[in-house]
């Protein structure tokens, strides 16, 4: 043992492992170890994150330091505005050493590839042993997925599910689902009327601590994305758990019937609107998992709602980290239909007359969420419909949404929403024309444009969008399986009918090239 040692390991915590039981604070010695927390401009500014984003990470980190100091441990934690901050992790793991001289470094795996890619070369650069420890919080490791994965001809979400069901015991009754299926989502598409009675997630008075975070990041991140102002977020455990206790009590039960549904000024209709707490470490996926089976078993939601809750994070999540971690970092450059169109000015300010996309992206400027059908079918749809570049849009999401990490927001945006992978993820291109939005939504009755109308000026800008996007992909899509119908659909259209189609999609989109109001 180094006698001039201050500490024995030095345990880094990233602003993404905020619980008590990260493997990195389980193997560590509370006596003996010094635990490390840093804000640090480079991680808010690699893309620029929404302000809520940023504030709700450096308020629950600032909560985490305080609680772990309660319950024993020795932080270190060195704010944004710090004098000496170097404004990258290695650069203040580089000066904690410097203060502490600790024997080693002892932190659980970052989530995203580009952090995990700067610290492999840490131990030479430092000339200390790391140890670099797995991320138990997910119920599928990395290593567990590629075993799963290895042989496959086909990495289908519903597959892995089902094995992860059998894996954890979740809603299952011995070795079959409970209620003899697996998946209950053709019963989770109701429209929601706007009679409803409209829960609200739990609302979080700021305290001191998240108004001095919130002063801090007006004043450094003032020309970054979004509104700042209301800031509602939970930002401990204890305020999270409330909220997801909120959501048991009050949405759960309606959750799966309306979680497609979309309604013009309801932001949030039946969703937990947990996902930013649960992927900062503030919940645990397993628990809430456990807990909503709980619900159904007491008879206190029915079975399509439990089911699609579990299989959102059970299923969806999991998968998603499991393809992150097997194709990175190749894959975050697919681009299989070879979109090349930037991102719509509308994207970060909302103003277009299509009431569907402003309705998502004015919220998101708000609120730092959209759920997941706005997501994919509005914001991503017409993304892919009208061509644009990948990359583009995942950097976008990535920025936008409080819950979006690169491990979960990068498959979603390649893989489900834009399909650039050519079908590793997803089984079709998640496209459609505005019948899906006039269904499962009420923004078509005040949008500027008619959606009962598919060619010509005024018409759903989505109608056209929908068939062009199928004309000029064919070729890379013309023997998927699932899009067989309306293929053969555009192939019986008259030719007048296929060169309005196609004459009203290239007006729209010569629109978007010369960044034109739309």
């Amino acid at each position: 043992m180094n006698e001039t040692s201050d500490c024995r390991k030095l345990v880094l915590i990233l602003g993404d492992q905020l619980s008590p039981d990260m493997s990195s604070l389980r193997h560590a010695d509370q006596k003996r170890d010094r635990v490390l927390m840093v804000e640090v401009m480079e991680e808010a500014t690699y893309v620029r994150h929404h302000k809520k984003k940023i504030a709700f990470l450096f308020s629950a980190m600032r909560h985490f330091e305080q609680e772990l100091r309660i319950a024993g441990w020795s932080v270190d934690y060195v704010r944004l505005d710090a004098s000496g901050n170097t404004g990258s992790f290695k650069g203040e793991v580089k000066r904690a050493v410097a203060r502490l001289n600790p024997e080693g470094i002892l932190l659980t795996e970052p989530g995203e590839w580009r952090v995990l890619e700067g610290m492999q070369s840490w131990q030479e650069d430092l000339g200390l042993p790391v140890e670099i420890l797995s991320d138990q919080r997910f119920m599928c490791s990395p290593a567990e997925f590629r075993a799963w994965a290895t042989g496959r001809k086909q990495l289908r979400m519903e597959t892995f599910y089902q094995d992860m069901r059998r894996k954890t015991g979740l809603l299952m009754d011995g070795e079959n689902p409970v209620g003899g299926k697996w998946n209950f989502d053709k019963e989770n598409r109701k429209p929601a009327r706007s009679d409803l009675f409209m829960p609200s997630p739990k609302r979080v008075r700021p305290d001191k601590v998240t108004r001095e975070v919130l002063d801090l990041v007006e004043n450094r991140f003032a020309d970054h994305f979004g509104s700042l102002e209301p800031f509602w977020f939970a930002v401990t455990k204890q305020d999270a758990e409330a909220a997801f206790e909120g959501f048991l009590e009050a949405s759960l039960e309606n959750f799966g019937t309306y979680q497609d549904a979309m309604l013009e000024g309801e932001k949030f209709l039946y969703h937990a609107v947990i996902s930013a707490y649960l992927n900062a470490g503030l919940l645990d996926a397993l628990t809430l998992c456990r807990q909503v089976e709980t619900a159904y078993r007491e008879g206190k939601a029915p079975l399509n709602a439990a089911e699609g809750f579990i299989r959102q994070i059970l299923g969806w999540r999991e998968y998603v980290r499991g393809i992150y971690w097997l194709k990175m970092p190749a894959y975050a450059s697919e681009n299989a239909l070879e979109a090349r169109r930037h991102l719509p000015d509308f994207y970060w300010t909302g103003k277009t007359r299509m009431k569907c996309v402003a309705e998502a992206v004015t919220q998101t400027i708000e609120e730092a969420y959209a759920h997941h059908i706005q997501r994919l079918m509005v914001t991503g749809n017409f993304a892919l419909l009208a061509g644009v570049d990948p990359s583009e849009v995942h950097e976008w999401y990535l920025m936008v949404y409080a819950d979006a990490y690169e491990w979960v927001e990068l498959p979603n945006t390649i893989g489900m929403s834009q399909f650039a992978d050519g079908g590793l993820l997803a089984s079709k291109p998640y496209i459609s024309s505005g019948n899906y939005i006039n269904k499962m939504s009420d923004y078509c009755r005040s949008c500027s444009y008619e959606v009962s109308r598919k060619t010509g000026e005024g018409a759903c800008p989505f109608n056209a969008l929908y068939w062009h996007f199928l004309d000029r992909n064919e070729p890379h899509l013309r023997n998927n399986p699932r899009l067989g119908q309306p293929y053969a659909t555009w192939r019986k259209m008259a030719p007048e009918k296929q060169d309005q189609y196609r004459s009203t999609a290239e007006a729209i989109l010569n629109r978007l090239d010369q960044r034109e109001e739309l």
